[in-house]
């Protein structure tokens, strides 16, 4: 465990003159109100504060920050008020503890509605103090290494989930990538472990193919640059397996056509020296010059700076090589926390804070989102930093996100603008509304008064303004035919008991219900019915809890037995605390327990369960997902589909056979390819009780004879 005194040492190394005063006291204070509190891990509670109080020392913060970060959890987790924190440590350390504390003793109708009001609050904090956000980074950090201790799976995902969703993104706008890379890693572990195991094992075997490779161009480049008399490091590093699958899936590519899974690095003293080394690079090696980046000319948002090249190297090899000097890759790795350090104290440098006006921009946008959902996917989408610059006809410029289309730019203009967007010329030129404007571009907007956003809109539109104006129209005009709809249902379980729905509604009843569902209008939880996230028996029994106990008999006994009976039927998967709706499984990502799931409610076919990161879910409307988990109490066998790259040998499919029926697994179907190279693919439909099982056969089959790679199959259309 650190201790305190590995942290004061930090920071006397990189601050001799700093008052350690308030993190004594804040460590003191910190040991006794959390005083027989313990982690999940078994250690004492105290360690948690600690690990973070140490990223924060590694990142070379100020005293105040480290204050907080070791008094971070004691508003949320002690009897401590933020009044007790403001009167001991000062308002500064006040105001960021308040800001890192979640919110809690408050009643939330869904967990994504707790998870974003407490983004929300962060947020509005992180706007007054950039401190709190990088204390929660820390905290983030540091729960990430520590998921392991977390016995439900489920959770371990959902936690890394929004740690790829929200913290990650976060650390990369900041420009922390040591930080982002890490949270990535592991996120991608739990969220997806059949991957990243696949990923990691073909990353191992290249390692041991590429040694020799690596130690080469090491060594060649250390030669032209000592003969060039330009004094460097020279770093080399893999790409983190993330990293590698998120390039394997944006531009389809198989594991062995990643060519950059090392890149290296030049770290020189000045800028002219940076540019001598790439011209030096060039005349060794043939440059890909599309593949040229001057992030030093023209630096990242983020303040990230260097020249990236990838060059033709031994072997016809593509090499990728970053060069920069040393100050760029200090702020390289801290971003943000470099202009934050205990030099600066409070004062963000203007030019540093118009760097970050994203921050304002979240702030100024959250107010618009009222929906959980709506809110966390806008927040999303805000931390990519990817940018194009657009003209309006008059030369105006116009800042969009990356693969930005017309509609985009007509919600840019005005919503009204938006809306009544018929069609588009780019550069003169007639376009599709879906057409992806590149930076230069300049736009002009035909419109047609009376007409209305399309859903179809949604596939392709990527600013936060369009998603959030074009949602609200289609809420809107859905929101009234469900609660058409849902009023209808109502009524009519209520007539089937002999009540009077209308009658409660007047007597202020049902408002009673919609507070206790946490809805302030009757209107919402009527419209909530209709669009299926309630049902009509839900709200009689919320409304009028004793009304079963008038039944008597037969018919009584009866509705028990079928009660039971359902029970015993159930799919294994629990909606939204319900065992009694129809519930199927998606063919598209065949979801098992183990993997993150969610529902989304069919017209009248119940509800289809997918996996979180299914690609059909993400293009789905979010009036119509619903919560849903994995039933602990149910074991049953799904179909799972693989696919496993090997070279051909006697004997290799019975082996492979020999691993599936050792886990008692049965196979339902299976079929061989042959590519001219040589290269056997074989497909496996086999069942599982559990992702968990399935990750377990696939790893066996990967230590089997002449077997390259092993995938877990799912459609993405």
């Amino acid at each position: 465990m650190i201790r305190i005194t590995d942290i004061v040492d930090k920071v006397v190394e990189y601050n001799p003159d700093s008052d350690l005063d308030i993190i004594d006291r804040a460590y003191i204070y910190s040991a006794r109100v959390h005083d027989g509190q313990v982690r999940l891990s078994g250690e004492p509670y105290l360690s948690h504060p600690l690990e973070v109080a140490d990223i924060l020392a590694d990142m070379r913060m100020d005293t105040e920050s480290i204050a907080a970060a070791l008094l971070h959890d004691v508003i949320e987790d002690t009897p401590a008020t933020k009044e007790d924190i403001q009167e001991m440590f000062g308002s500064g350390v006040a105001l960021i503890v308040s800001g890192v504390t979640k919110l809690s003793g408050i009643r939330f109708p869904t967990k994504i509605a707790h998870q974003a009001e407490s983004l929300r609050k962060m947020i509005l904090a992180m706007a007054d103090d950039i401190r709190v956000v990088l204390i929660k980074l820390a905290d983030r950090l540091h729960n990430m290494r520590t998921l392991k201790y977390h016995k439900s799976a489920q959770k371990q995902a959902a936690i890394a989930q929004e740690t790829l969703d929200i913290y990650a993104p976060i650390a990369a706008r900041l420009g922390i990538f040591w930080i982002k890379y890490e949270l990535e890693d592991m996120a991608f572990y739990y969220t997806q472990t059949d991957e990243y195991e696949r990923i990691d094992a073909l990353v191992n075997k290249a390692k041991e193919e590429k040694e020799i490779y690596i130690k080469t161009v090491n060594e060649r480049l250390h030669y032209k640059m000592e003969e060039m008399e330009l004094k460097c490091d020279i770093k080399g590093r893999y790409k983190q397996n993330y990293s590698i699958y998120q390039k394997m899936l944006s531009q389809d590519l198989e594991f062995e056509q990643v060519y950059d899974l090392i890149a290296f690095r030049l770290i020189l003293d000045s800028v002219p020296q940076c540019y001598a080394a790439m011209g030096g690079i060039h005349s060794m090696w043939k440059p890909i010059y599309y593949k040229i980046k001057d992030y030093i000319g023209n630096p990242k948002p983020n303040m990230y700076q260097s020249i990236h090249t990838t060059v033709v190297g031994p072997k016809g090899e593509r090499v990728e090589i970053q060069i920069r000097t040393n100050e760029m890759d200090m702020i390289a790795e801290s971003g943000i926390a470099a202009h934050w350090s205990y030099k600066e104290g409070t004062n963000i440098d203007e030019n540093t804070g118009e760097l970050f006006a994203w921050i304002r921009n979240l702030v100024e946008n959250q107010e618009n989102y009222k929906d959980p959902d709506e809110f966390l996917e806008n927040v999303r989408i805000d931390l990519y930093p990817d940018e194009i610059y657009v003209f309006t006809p008059f030369g105006d410029i116009k800042t969009l996100p990356k693969d930005a289309t017309p509609v985009d730019f007509a919600y840019s203009i005005h919503t009204e603008v938006g809306g009544e967007c018929t069609g588009a010329k780019v550069n003169g030129k007639l376009v599709p509304l879906a057409h992806k404007l590149r930076t230069g571009d300049t736009i002009e907007i035909l419109t047609t008064k009376g007409h209305h956003p399309s859903t179809d809109w949604l596939n392709f539109v990527k600013s936060v303004k369009a998603k959030t104006k074009i949602r609200s129209w289609i809420n809107a005009r859905e929101r009234e035919r469900s609660y058409s709809l849902g009023k209808e249902m109502i009524e009519k379980q209520f007539r089937k008991k002999n009540q009077n729905f209308n009658a409660l509604v007047k007597s202020g009843e049902i408002d009673k219900v919609a507070e206790g569902f946490g809805f302030k209008k009757i209107d919402d939880l009527i419209a909530h019915v209709g669009f299926g996230k309630l049902t009509p028996l839900q709200i009689l029994n919320r409304a009028l809890p004793d009304i079963d106990k008038q039944d008597t008999g037969d018919e009584s006994i009866l509705k028990r037995i079928i009660r039971r009976r359902k029970k015993k039927t159930s799919t294994g998967v629990i909606v939204k605390g319900l065992d009694d709706i129809l519930v199927k499984f998606s063919k598209c990502c065949n979801p098992l327990p183990g993997d993150p799931i969610t529902g989304y409610i069919t017209q009248g076919q119940g509800v289809t369960i997918h996996r979180k990161n299914c690609i059909n879910i993400m293009k789905m409307s979010n009036e119509r997902t619903i919560e849903a988990e994995w039933s602990n109490e149910f074991t049953e066998s799904y179909p799972a589909s693989i696919k496993i790259r090997t070279t051909d040998r006697f004997g290799l499919l019975a082996d492979i056979a020999s691993v599936i029926s050792k886990y008692k697994s049965n196979i339902l179907n299976a079929r061989t390819e042959t590519s001219e190279e040589g290269i056997g693919l074989f497909y496996f439909t086999i069942m599982v009780e559990s992702s968990d099982q399935l990750r377990r056969i696939m790893s066996d089959i990967r230590k089997v004879k002449k077997v390259s790679d092993v995938k877990r199959i799912v459609r993405t259309e």
